[in-house]
């Protein structure tokens, strides 16, 4: 009887701790933040890191892995992020064993490729709405502006959000062709404040301020299929659900 509570309680126990990892809402002021400094030098959009600007800002990897399958599913990504008078500077940088891009199409599929994604919530919380940013080596993009729980508990994604932007990438290895190894890529990317005005006001960019973010990395190694691993720079607890969580956003912070 006595081994029977024991198994009892620990299955509780391993319950009750899934529940609350799945369930967990980060309140304000409880986010990781990120530092984004300012840049004032010109920057080219070319898939290189050769501006100064980008040794000074933080640079993060991208370490909450999901939907693992094999060892080279879990591959090192890197995040930057610059702010300046009138865009964000996003670069990506990727290990990658086998480099996969087969989308051309904007607001096609790109997260089932490899692909570099970046979604924005205009003020430090973690509201219903935000803006996203999906990418592959193609620079196919699945622009959107994402609503949660739009109606009768399901969302929606507003699809007709076609922003403009730059972006540039490069790579080492061969594209959709697994039979060699790869070295990785890199995405950089400028993103203009005034894509961000379509539901109105936003929280300034200025020195001290924050917005909610989440950088994501989708990663295809198999040459067939859309079998893809996961990984993220701030943990999510139900990937299964997916990565449009806005409660497990982290913050920026916009610093000089």
């Amino acid at each position: 009887m006595l081994q029977n509570t024991k198994v009892l309680v620990t299955v509780f126990f391993l319950s009750a701790t899934l529940w609350a990892q799945q369930e967990k809402k980060l309140s304000l002021g409880e986010q990781p933040i990120f530092k984004v400094s300012k840049v004032s030098e010109p920057m080219q959009i070319d898939g290189k890191m050769k501006e100064g600007a980008w040794s000074r800002t933080e640079a993060r990897t991208l370490d909450n892995f999901y939907n693992i399958d094999k060892p080279s599913d879990q591959q090192k990504s890197t995040f930057r992020m610059l702010w300046g008078e009138d865009e964000f500077y996003i670069f990506f940088e990727i290990e990658d064993q086998y480099i996969t891009s087969r989308e051309t199409k904007r607001d096609g599929q790109p997260y089932f490729d490899d692909c570099a994604e970046i979604f924005f919530i205009t003020a430090p919380d973690s509201l219903d709405t935000h803006f996203g940013y999906e990418l592959n080596l193609n620079k196919a993009s699945n622009d959107f502006i994402y609503f949660n729980n739009y109606t009768m508990g399901k969302d929606v994604v507003y699809k007709s959000f076609n922003p403009s932007f730059e972006v540039e990438v490069t790579f080492d290895g061969t594209i959709n062709d697994n039979s060699d190894i790869d070295k990785g890529w890199t995405m950089e990317m400028a993103i203009p404040y005034s894509n961000f005005g379509e539901l109105g006001k936003v929280v300034a960019i200025e020195p001290g301020n924050k917005w909610a973010f989440l950088a994501i990395r989708q990663d295809r190694n198999d040459a067939n299929g859309n079998r893809r691993s996961t990984s993220t720079i701030f943990p999510i607890y139900d990937i299964s659900k997916n990565v449009h969580q806005a409660n497990r956003f982290g913050l920026m912070e916009f610093v000089e």
